[in-house]
C-alpha cells in the first residue's frame, strides 16, 4: 500500500474535523495532493472513527482509482477541479460546519472581524451561491469565490478550506467556525459590526517571527 503514513494523517484530520463539530457521522471529506498526479481522498459515507488506511482511496486526475477498494467521496469531481485550478493547494477539506451554514443564510460574506481570522484565513470569506452536493459545480464555485482567503462558505451547505498542509487547512476550518460564531453573536445585538481595516489586516498578517516554535 502506498502512502500509509499520509493516509493515517488524513484519517486523523477527518477525526479532528468531527471532534471540533465541523462534521457529523460520515459528512464532509478530506483530501490531499500526492505525487505523480494522484490524490488521497476519504471514502464515501464511512464513519471516520472506524476508518483505516486501507479505506483511503488513491485516485488520479481523471478520478479513476489507482489504489483502494472503497468508493471515493461523492464530491470527487469538485475536489479534483479545485486541485487542478489551485496548484498551490495540497490539502482540501470540505465540512458541513453549522455556524458557517448559518452565516450563509444571513450574509454574502464573513468580514474580517478578528486577529485570529487574519492569522488563519487571511481575508474575508465569501459565500458562494448554492450548488447541489456531489456536483462539480461546488468546486467551480469554490475556485471562483475563494479570493485571497483560505476558505469559502458554501450557501446552505457548509465550507471548504485549503492549505499547503493538513495543519493549515484544518486550522482554517476550525477558526472559520469560531469566527462565524462570533459574527452571528455580534449580529444579534448590533447590525453595524466593526471590521478590521485593510491597514490593520496587512499589519496583522505580516510575519513577526515570535509566534510558535523555531
Amino acid at each position: 500500500m502506498q502512502y500509509e503514513k499520509e493516509r493515517q494523517e488524513l484519517i486523523e484530520c477527518a477525526q479532528q474535523m468531527e471532534s471540533h463539530g465541523l462534521v457529523t457521522l460520515s459528512g464532509g471529506n478530506a483530501s490531499r495532493r500526492m505525487g505523480h498526479g494522484t490524490f488521497l481522498v476519504t471514502p464515501s459515507a464511512m464513519s471516520y472513527d472506524a476508518m483505516t488506511p486501507d479505506d483511503i482511496v488513491l485516485v488520479n486526475t481523471e478520478g479513476n482509482t489507482v489504489e483502494g477498494s472503497r468508493r471515493p467521496t461523492s464530491d470527487l469531481r469538485a475536489i479534483l477541479y479545485i486541485f487542478q485550478h489551485m496548484p498551490e493547494v495540497n490539502v482540501v477539506l470540505h465540512t458541513h460546519q453549522p455556524q458557517a451554514v448559518a452565516v450563509s443564510l444571513v450574509a454574502d460574506e464573513l468580514p474580517v472581524i478578528s486577529t485570529t481570522m487574519v492569522d488563519e484565513i487571511h481575508a474575508k470569506v465569501l459565500v458562494a451561491p448554492f450548488t447541489i452536493s456531489s456536483d462539480v459545480g461546488m468546486g467551480i464555485s469554490a475556485v471562483e469565490y475563494v479570493g485571497k482567503a483560505r476558505a469559502v462558505i458554501l450557501k446552505q451547505h457548509g465550507a471548504i478550506t485549503f492549505g499547503n498542509c493538513i495543519e493549515q487547512a484544518l486550522s482554517a476550518a476550525v477558526y472559520l467556525e469560531e469566527t462565524c460564531q462570533v459574527f452571528l453573536a455580534a449580529l444579534a445585538v448590533k447590525k453595524d459590526i466593526p471590521v478590521l481595516s485593510p491597514q490593520q489586516i496587512e499589519a496583522e498578517d505580516m510575519p513577526r517571527g515570535y509566534y510558535g516554535q523555531p
